[in-house]
């Protein structure tokens, strides 16, 4: 049997939640991937890799819910992997879900479908997508920028932009937005970021539009993570998938 590890940060503050959704995200994504047995672990959660690495010693396959690469995947990732056991011979570390160019077309998508849903045109509306974002690499950044320019060539928005947690431009200065608009927060999961900062920094900004659930939350989801996994793109020199021809 194949072995699959969906393979987070967590939450550090709350782990045991963290782990407890991963789990069960994963039992969803193994609903598509027949054959396959799809273990789950939080880097924050004690123990969490160690044990699953444990139930699979012939190797596998990871899926970094990580929505950008870069040395966290390439090298952090990997250690953490040989710390806690793993033959690294044995496993293969996939492409991170926000790579995946499947994932950045959902997005335009969930944005056209809120837009829709609300009555609104989309030559009218506003757009926010809020990502975590690096001070140290500009992999995160690079990442959710071109998801904006997905969107934006998809839908002919009044006004979009790309706002971060951690780095600039920041969430909370994304000023001058009115009640037509949206936010898209691009994270893998309900974090802190998702229910604290993100909502804090946006009624710093005055943002007066809607606060749409974060792209991981999406019903298909677990489908497209399951279709990642098996087009199986191994990690490439810059974690780039989505730029390639």
């Amino acid at each position: 049997m194949t072995h699959v590890i969906l393979l987070a940060h967590g939450q550090p503050s709350d782990p045991e939640a963290a782990q407890a959704d991963l789990a069960a995200l994963a039992r969803r994504v193994a609903a598509h991937l027949p054959g396959r047995a799809v273990g789950a672990a939080t880097l924050a959660q004690d123990g969490a890799l160690a044990g699953v690495l444990a139930q699979a010693p012939s190797g596998g396959v990871v899926f970094p819910l990580f929505m950008a690469g870069g040395w966290f995947t390439r090298t952090h990732l990997p250690a953490r992997m040989a710390q806690a056991g793993a033959d690294l011979a044995r496993w293969r570390v996939l492409e991170p879900f926000g790579c995946d160019p499947a994932l950045h077309r959902l997005a335009a998508v969930v944005v056209a479908e809120a837009i829709a849903a609300a009555g609104w045109a989309p030559a009218q509306t506003g757009l926010v997508l809020a990502a975590h974002g690096s001070g140290r690499s500009p992999a995160p950044s690079d990442v959710a920028r071109h998801v904006l320019g997905q969107i934006t060539a998809a839908l002919p928005l009044a006004r979009a932009e790309v706002a971060f947690i951690d780095q600039t431009p920041q969430l909370a200065h994304a000023t001058g937005f009115g009640p037509q608009a949206l936010c898209l927060p691009y994270f893998a999961a309900a974090g802190g970021h998702v229910t604290g900062d993100i909502p804090q920094a946006l009624a710093a900004a005055g943002f007066a539009g809607r606060l749409l659930p974060h792209l991981g939350a999406d019903a298909r989801i677990p489908a497209l993570i399951g279709a990642a996994i098996l087009g199986a793109h191994p990690i490439c020199a810059t974690d780039c998938r989505w730029r390639r021809p």
